[in-house]
């Protein structure tokens, strides 16, 4: 039965969605339902409400800028520029993603917020490295890492972001993988489905977090939310 699959140790499996040449109606059909996806299961709110707690106490008349990684087509950006907006704070957003064709429909989608520029990089490259930022967003981003890959990336966010970082990610659990194999039914593209199960394998359960903070000394707060998401506050 798929509840009982094995949640013990994190998937090394790769994702359909990890290949960055992908392109065109394939490519923005499956970012426009992952996102309805998204807002449908609350998750939007965890990464919503992170920034909330980290700037609610910042000045309203200083620039703050806030980088996601792996922007996807900006929905997330665009629910930040439209909180900076209700509560007059004054936002630089800066979109980065691997894939230049989800960029470049992100661009298209967000003509209407000049506050968000985004960006063709990868986390890995010397742009990305010399890119100054306050806040780093992390939504159903980290678990696409290997944790050999995951802990050199965080020592990187934590030394760049002013003021801290917001990780919005899966937790890894039998419920969770069968709850979505069930709403998968109801989902007519086959590459989220299957995308969808292998995220929650690749996911994170609450000690393996803890482990990661206390390794590197983070000053962290780790809280689980509806629909089986954690979400990770770092700061100073």
């Amino acid at each position: 039965m798929a509840f009982l699959i094995d949640t013990t140790h994190r998937s090394n499996k790769a994702e359909i969605m990890d290949d960055f040449s992908m392109k065109g109606d394939l490519l923005r059909d499956t970012l426009d339902k992952l996102g309805s996806i998204n807002k449908w299961l609350g998750g939007n709110k965890v990464t919503l409400n992170g920034v909330h707690k980290l700037i609610k106490h910042q000045p309203r008349d200083r620039t703050i800028v806030v980088v996601d990684l792996g922007c996807g087509h900006g929905d997330m950006l665009r629910l930040v520029a439209q909180y900076g907006r209700k509560h007059g704070f004054q936002l630089k957003l800066i979109g980065l993603d691997a894939n230049e064709d989800a960029i470049n429909y992100a661009r298209e989608l967000s003509v209407d917020y000049p506050e968000i520029q985004y960006n063709n990089w990868d986390i890995f490259s010397d742009d990305f490295d010399q890119l100054n930022y306050d806040v780093a967003l992390s939504t159903l981003f980290l678990h696409h890492f290997s944790d050999d890959e995951i802990k050199p990336l965080l020592q990187k966010l934590i030394l760049k972001a002013k003021i801290g970082i917001v990780i919005n990610d899966l937790h890894r659990h039998e419920l969770a993988y069968f709850l979505f194999k069930l709403l998968g039914f109801t989902i007519s593209n086959e590459m989220i489905v299957q995308d969808g199960l292998t995220s929650i394998l690749r996911a994170f359960k609450r000690n393996e977090l803890e482990q990661l903070s206390r390794e590197l000394q983070l000053k962290s707060q780790i809280r689980w939310k509806w629909a089986f998401r954690y979400q990770w506050l770092i700061t100073h």
